[in-house]
């Protein structure tokens, strides 16, 4: 007898307990109707609301490039809901602008588009008929100059013209040396020509040809000239800095 009532005591706390485990239907209904909604909310303000909408379009780092340029490249419509707006393709449209080099777009929120852009360098001076193309270290044209211009280098171009030089692997290993010179040999620069490829030679005030090669190590090979230098000779190789060479290029 006093065995049955134990079993008996001991099955009530075990039913009580399950019944205080068991899930209430009520609040799992409630909780589900309350994320909905708030999901429902936070789309309504990201899409329907009049709030996170594009009001402003900014335009950062353009320097000379209109910004009316870019703005109409970019076709982006004011009152856009912000989450909407596609940062690449528009940064993919504004970098078709000519003197664009890359573009980026993020949102400002919550009602503005940022669109920052990096224009290209002017760098060589490609001859062209009686005046000057004007290209950047890429090759890509960027205008005309009627004359020499202070800051641009003179780029002897394979062909003799800028056409066609836009991606030309010889041009963008020109563009990598000249940004790499320290400033007292970029000033006493007057010319730059590509040999085989790759292989950069610079022409220096007053006639010293130094044959450059690649951009590779150019701190190293700018030391070398340095002192190279001072032995008055008007012709050095230092494509490779470890065992630099001076006097006369073969061939004359």
């Amino acid at each position: 007898m006093s065995a049955t009532m134990k079993t008996a005591s001991a099955s009530v706390p075990a039913a009580t307990g399950a019944r205080r485990h068991r899930p209430d239907p009520w609040k799992t209904s409630f909780f589900v109707a309350a994320v909905v909604a708030l999901a429902g909310g936070v789309a309504w303000a990201l899409l329907g609301s009049s709030f996170f909408v594009v009001r402003s379009v900014q335009v950062s780092g353009a320097g000379s490039i209109p910004r009316h340029e870019v703005l109409a490249a970019a076709r982006i419509r004011i009152g856009t809901p912000l989450i909407r707006v596609d940062g690449a393709a528009i940064a993919r449209r504004v970098d078709k602008i000519t003197q664009v080099q890359s573009a980026s777009v993020r949102r400002s929120w919550p009602n503005s588009i940022v669109i920052a852009v990096v224009p290209r360098k002017p760098t060589f001076l490609v001859r062209a008929g009686r005046g000057y193309d004007v290209i950047d270290s890429y090759g890509v044209v960027l205008g005309r100059s009627p004359e020499l211009r202070a800051g641009l280098v003179l780029l002897a171009a394979p062909g003799g013209s800028a056409t066609g030089l836009r991606g030309n692997a010889g041009v963008r290993a020109a563009g990598a040396v000249v940004r790499r010179l320290p400033g007292w040999l970029r000033l006493r620069l007057a010319e730059v020509r590509l040999r085989q490829g790759s292989r950069v030679v610079l022409l220096l005030r007053p006639g010293i040809t130094i044959v450059w090669g690649t951009a590779a190590r150019s701190t190293a090979k700018a030391a070398e000239v340095a002192v190279l230098l001072r032995t008055k000779a008007t012709y050095y190789d230092v494509s490779d800095p470890g065992s630099a060479v001076t006097g006369q290029p073969a061939g004359g």
